[in-house]
């Protein structure tokens, strides 16, 4: 697909760094040399130096023509007329990046006036990841599908655990009842689909995926079962935080917000005046000793700088607090800070991308079957995927034992009505279901990408 990408900052590199990959044709616009020069030294894509918002610049990225025209500037109204003006010209599908909410109640209006297809907040989507770590603290990382029936998340093995060194196909019996799926494994960055001759190791992240109830009963077994997190002591008061604080005071958490800058302390008081707020260096240890640190069940790092979120983290660990979270977005921190065992680290380009990744693949498949969602899981290196199966999709009725799927693609939860489906060899596709599928096979657009083509069920290969 031909797609713009106005604005190579952060989150539009990092864009256009995972769509190049899925061999999508990408241009950048932006204004500086600097991060232009960046984008076209690393990547495979066309720069042209302009105004997003500039008929003339649109017109010579090829917005006439473009599938996909998305708006990633740090100006929230830059990208609104910037795709409004891209529509105007021709393009056939428009993201904006709209962070500020004062614009939330109006998005709706916004988006039939301007003409934008999407709306993405990346800073309120990175709350909303924040806020189910801290209702299932025992998780490093929490995917949902099929509307809260399924549930996927992430957990790193501790010395001791019982699944240490015992294969999968050996787990003990009150675990094989539940109904649950080990999917992926991640050991050292090394990522793989298990299969049940798989052994676990300590430190090794495991991600499990079926019914929320038989996810936490497995916790407990695990004795990973925290109670619930009541008080949350947050560092930096920037737009995640904003959105943050209005998602936890709703799940009724007291929480407590230090920053440097007096201005955003003034406005956080302002907008939540039950928030404790202090204005003060979050990175120092004096401060956080005197505010009883050590007191609260979880502590979350926003502030503005990747390193100093690393660090406060590891201090808060060191100092017993059960639960850390940590914003960082620079990726090559991400595998050092899960080394150091900081192991809940989120980043809003990541999940940005993965939205985004998610609808450019919806538009390739026109005819097949919907996907309704795409989490990328394990440092990006697999994906999971939901599915719901139409009158398309091949296969129908067909034994899985009868089937054979691409190599590194798991079929991992079939969803039918009411009733939640760890798949086996008698087990059926039917249409309705909404089936989640693992994948480490490369770019799946529609269900029908699962199957290999050169096998012929019950026959063997053409």
């Amino acid at each position: 697909m031909n797609i713009i990408i106005v604005g190579s900052g952060k989150v539009g590199f990092f864009l256009a760094e995972q769509l190049v990959k899925e061999n999508h044709d990408i241009t950048i616009i932006d204004l500086y040399d600097e991060t232009l020069q960046k984008a076209y030294d690393n990547l495979d894509i066309m720069t042209i130096k302009g105004n997003g918002v500039s008929p003339d610049v649109l017109s010579e990225a090829g917005a006439a023509t473009a599938d996909v025209v998305i708006a990633a500037t740090s100006e929230d109204e830059v990208n609104m007329v910037c795709c409004l003006t891209a529509k105007k010209l021709g393009a056939k599908y428009t993201i904006a990046r709209i962070r500020n909410p004062e614009y939330n109640e109006s998005l709706l209006e916004i988006k039939q006036n301007l003409k934008i297809d999407v709306v993405i907040n990346p800073e309120s989507a990175a709350a909303g990841e924040i806020a189910r770590l801290l209702r299932f603290p025992a998780a490093a990382d929490i995917e949902t599908f099929c509307r809260g029936k399924v549930e996927l998340m992430g957990f790193v093995l501790q010395e001791g655990d019982f699944l240490i060194d015992k294969p999968l196909f050996d787990l003990p019996p009150q675990v094989k009842k539940l109904q649950l799926l080990f999917c992926v494994a991640d050991r050292n960055g090394d990522v793989c689909i298990p299969k049940g001759s798989f052994v676990p190791k300590a430190g090794d992240k495991l991600y499990i995926i079926g019914q929320p109830s038989g996810l936490d009963k497995f916790f407990r077994l695990l004795g990973r079962y925290t109670p619930k997190i009541k008080k949350v002591f947050l560092v930096g008061g920037g737009k995640i935080s904003k959105y943050l604080i209005e998602l936890l005071r709703n799940m009724n958490v007291r929480l407590k917000v230090v920053d440097t800058d007096e201005e955003k302390c003034r406005e956080i008081s302002t907008l939540f005046p039950d928030i404790m707020t202090i204005h003060g260096d979050g990175s120092d240890h004096q401060l956080l000793e005197e505010e009883n640190l050590k007191l609260y069940d979880a502590f979350v790092a926003l502030t503005g700088r990747d390193e100093d979120n690393l660090i406060i983290s590891l201090y808060a660990m060191q100092q017993g607090v059960p639960k850390t979270i940590t914003k960082c977005n620079k990726q090559n921190y991400i595998g050092i800070a899960r080394s150091m065992g900081l192991d809940s680290v989120i980043s809003a380009k990541a999940v940005t991308a993965s939205h985004i990744l998610h609808l450019v693949r919806g538009l390739q498949n026109s005819q097949g079957s919907v996907m309704n969602s795409l989490h990328r899981i394990a440092g990006g290196e697999a994906e999971a995927m939901e599915f719901k199966v139409d009158a398309s999709t091949r296969n129908i009725g067909i034994s899985l034992k009868d089937l054979r799927l691409k190599k590194n693609v798991l079929l991992a939860v079939i969803v039918r009505g009411r009733s939640i489906i760890i798949p086996e060899g008698s087990t059926t596709i039917e249409v309705d279901d909404n089936v989640i599928i693992i994948s480490q096979s490369g770019m799946i657009t529609e269900f029908n990408d699962i199957f290999d083509d050169t096998y012929v069920a019950g026959g063997g290969v053409n």
